[in-house]
């Protein structure tokens, strides 16, 4: 009788991401086991030869008399997050999970599989741009009545510089929700898990937060320009990119409602450690970084934002901290409409 193995994750797409990497530390393990994985978010693990089925929350019906009973199985629920070197930000979250299961850490990275059939399928839907792309993801999940968090995601001010420095040659794929902010001059990626993944392999450039998407491109391998307020890239990051840290602090946060971690990432206003949005990051570094292009990404590693890195752009003008700019590009994947309407040649 086969081994089966069961490794539930709980949290968002990025942290399903993240737990990729630990399933292959489960198959070094337990090499003819079956691993059988649970999530909110079963689509990560499609294809993954390490996984025998991806279950979703809420379809595990009769998955006690299918996969424990009479059965030799080992199960893995336990969070990280509740564990001390998490909480303490000692260790990656990788490594974190596997030592926590009793596994064996060896570096292991987050993985994403794909058919060459399913991209191209998604990638005709984009069709042939006139451009290189640059992908940019400037504002995570969580609270979807929330369109902005201080904690984690980019300020408008800065987003609106970076499109500003890089639209004229760069067509610039914005990863977002519906209902998250727009911008102009970029075109809204707003499709599936997988779709986006296809968009990702085609860009040239890449402009991420400490969101889904850095764990998307470290699983392909390729390198972005990622930017950090609250979290750690020693936690959540990976060495192939470019990591821009938030300038120090200029107020003194109120932190009463701190429990196991510093900051809400969710940007609890109360905690707020700057005057306003323009303080946390010097845009220009995180042009300069994009500038530099993927083969120089090692060059500027971990760069803090009180020194400016070369080339300077000019300066741009800066709107207020929040203010929503509407753009009518927009690409969708799922029913074929309005895939690039005003930009894509058949």
């Amino acid at each position: 009788m086969r081994k089966k193995v069961i490794f539930q994750i709980n949290g968002g797409i990025g942290k399903c991401i993240a737990a990729t990497a630990v399933c292959s530390a489960i198959k070094k393990k337990y090499q003819d086991c079956d691993l059988f994985v649970i999530s909110g978010y079963p689509e990560v693990f499609l294809n993954n030869p390490n996984v025998a089925k991806s279950l979703a929350f809420g379809t595990l019906s009769y998955f006690y008399q299918d996969y424990i009973e009479n059965n030799d199985v080992q199960v893995y629920l336990h969070d990280p997050y509740a564990e001390t070197d998490f909480i303490k930000e000692d260790k990656h979250l990788i490594e974190i999970w596997c030592e926590m299961y009793g596994l064996n850490y060896n570096g292991e990275f987050p993985e994403l599989f794909m058919t060459q059939r399913e991209i191209e399928s998604f990638q005709r839907q984009i069709g042939n741009v006139d451009k290189p792309i640059m992908l940019i993801q400037p504002n995570g999940g969580g609270d979807a009545n929330k369109k902005y968090s201080w904690a984690r995601d980019l300020p408008v001010s800065v987003v609106l510089k970076v499109i500003e420095a890089f639209k004229d040659k760069y067509a610039i794929f914005h990863v977002k929700r519906e209902d998250q902010l727009t911008y102009p001059n970029t075109y809204a990626v707003t499709g599936n898990f997988r779709f986006i993944m296809a968009v990702a392999l085609l860009s040239q450039k890449r402009l991420v937060i400490d969101s889904f998407m850095q764990h998307a491109l470290a699983a392909f391998k390729l390198p972005a320009v990622a930017c950090w307020i609250v979290n750690k890239p020693k936690v959540f990051g990976y060495d192939l990119h470019t990591h821009i840290f938030a300038n120090d602090f200029t107020t003194k946060p109120e932190l009463r409602n701190s429990f196991l971690s510093k900051f809400n990432i969710a940007g609890d206003e109360l905690e707020f450690p700057y005057n306003n949005e323009t303080e946390i990051f010097n845009a220009d570094d995180i042009i300069a970084a994009l500038s530099l292009g993927t083969t120089n990404f090692n060059a500027i590693k971990n760069v803090k934002n009180n020194e400016t890195l070369q080339p300077k752009k000019e300066e741009i003008e800066v709107l207020e901290p929040l203010e929503e700019v509407k753009s009518e590009n927009k690409i969708v994947s799922e029913n074929g409409e309005n895939i690039l309407s005003e930009f894509v040649t058949s």
